[in-house]
């Protein structure tokens, strides 16, 4: 009996790390698309208190944060912190890739080799995750 519970016990704890590693990697899309938003509602800012609450991009991007800021809390309750916390890296990527597509930004050879390299940084450390 007791092999089933540490069995069990066990797969909880997985299930529960991969539960984590998924909101965290749901944190960086939304990490992403929070700051292309923000980026968008500062093209059209202006300091006035009406201007500012019809700025719905902008808005938009901070209430998205704020969910972010939600998921991390749950991601690290369960998870392994060495392990999870180089995922977010991966928000760096999204953004730039998002800023090329949508933004009109200019891709170069640095900023390619930038996302290159962190992405490997974040296969590497994932590797060395888990207990």
């Amino acid at each position: 009996m007791s092999t089933l519970s540490t069995d069990q016990t066990a797969g909880d704890a997985a299930r529960a790390r991969r539960t984590s590693f998924l909101l965290v990697f749901t944190c960086t899309i939304v990490g992403a698309a929070a700051q292309l938003l923000m980026k968008k509602g500062m093209n059209h800012f202006s300091p006035e208190p009406l201007a500012l609450l019809t700025n719905f991009p902008l808005i938009a991007g901070y209430a998205l944060y704020g969910i972010n800021a939600l998921m991390m809390v749950l991601a690290l309750r369960n998870g392994e912190m060495s392990a999870l916390y180089p995922i977010i890296a991966l928000t760096y990527v999204w953004t730039t890739l998002a800023s090329y597509l949508l933004m009109d930004d200019t891709p170069n050879l640095y900023k390619n080799l930038g996302i290159a390299t962190i992405v490997l940084g974040v296969a590497v450390m994932g590797r060395g995750g888990g207990k």
